[in-house]
């Protein structure tokens, strides 16, 4: 981006947050690295390592502790800042011990079978948003040679907002014509498949994964797993629905050699019937024969990429 756009995302960010890209933002803007930083925070008799600053502008952790906080204030003269810009971002996304946060969109109001995922958790005694938010998430979907979606593998970062959480919820929603019993959970890393529920007529998964520790208010979790499917018609589209704001999200489908799509569109959507907005054509690249999206913060509601067959 030229300076004047620059300027521009970054008294954007500094209005809305979230904090992590504000941070981010002001950096580049001010074209200092993180070691330069360091020195200056050094200067005024505040340690802090590259690697928290690091951190913080990745929104894989985020400043807590007073000294933390005394150091963001020092970042705000460094970087050049209104007082309390960074500060004031802070507290708006973390309210405190004992306040809610704000209200989440629900299953029903992001997709039409939204009912049923609900019922299915009724019995699985779980908290509404399961005490977690998401920092990363990188989600990978393999077309097969009949156009069929034969598997989808997700690495997670995620962030406890409350105390004592040990799992996530992974929802799977199958093509039309899927077999919901052949359907496999894999844990890959840093988790394990706990209970697994199904609606065969809707053909919805809804997969526990249990994590070896139980996380405290702050603490953020690695984990990855897979689904495999397979087992439905031809595939028009893979979305994926927000609850909350914030995170980066990146999405990538990739094609079989035998069935390619000849358009690709990446979009967005607030609800079940509402229009999709933010078209964007997306090409298969090369020989991995697949296309991607990279959203730096989510909004609540739905991102996907639609492919055509003819």
């Amino acid at each position: 981006m030229r300076p004047t756009e620059d300027s521009a995302e970054l008294g954007r960010l500094l209005r809305g947050g979230p904090f992590h890209l504000a941070l981010r933002a002001a950096l580049a803007a001010r074209g200092l690295p993180l070691h330069r930083v360091q020195h200056r925070l050094a200067a005024q008799g505040i340690k802090l390592g590259v690697t928290s600053l690091s951190y913080w502008q990745q929104g894989a952790r985020r400043p807590r502790h007073p000294e933390s906080l005394r150091a963001v204030t020092a970042l705000e003269r460094i970087l050049e800042l209104p007082d309390g810009a960074l500060l004031r971002l802070l507290a708006a996304e973390d309210p405190g011990p004992g306040v809610a946060r704000p209200p989440t969109r629900s299953y029903r109001a992001l997709f039409s079978m939204g009912g049923t995922v609900e019922r299915l958790l009724d019995g699985m005694d779980l908290p509404p948003d399961g005490g977690l938010h998401s920092v990363g998430h990188h989600e990978r979907v393999r077309i097969g040679p009949a156009g069929e979606l034969r598997v989808r593998e997700s690495q997670q970062i995620v962030r406890a907002h409350r105390d004592g959480v040990d799992r996530y919820l992974a929802v799977h929603h199958g093509d039309p014509g899927c077999d919901v019993s052949r359907m496999r959970v894999t844990a890959y890393e840093n988790c394990r498949t706990g209970r697994v529920r199904c609606h065969p007529e809707s053909g919805v998964v809804v997969a526990e994964l249990l994590f070896d520790a139980r996380l405290r208010r702050g603490d953020t979790h690695v984990f990855g797993y897979g689904i495999e499917d397979g087992t439905g018609a031809r595939s028009g589209e893979y979305v994926r629905g927000f609850s909350y704001a914030g995170g980066q999200y990146m999405l990538q489908v990739s094609f079989d050699e035998a069935a390619l799509p000849v358009r690709c569109r990446r979009f967005a959507r607030g609800g079940p019937a509402a229009p999709r907005t933010g078209l964007v054509d997306l090409t298969p690249s090369g020989r991995h024969r697949a296309v991607h999206l990279v959203e730096q913060s989510v909004r609540r509601g739905v991102l996907g990429i639609s492919w055509d067959w003819d």
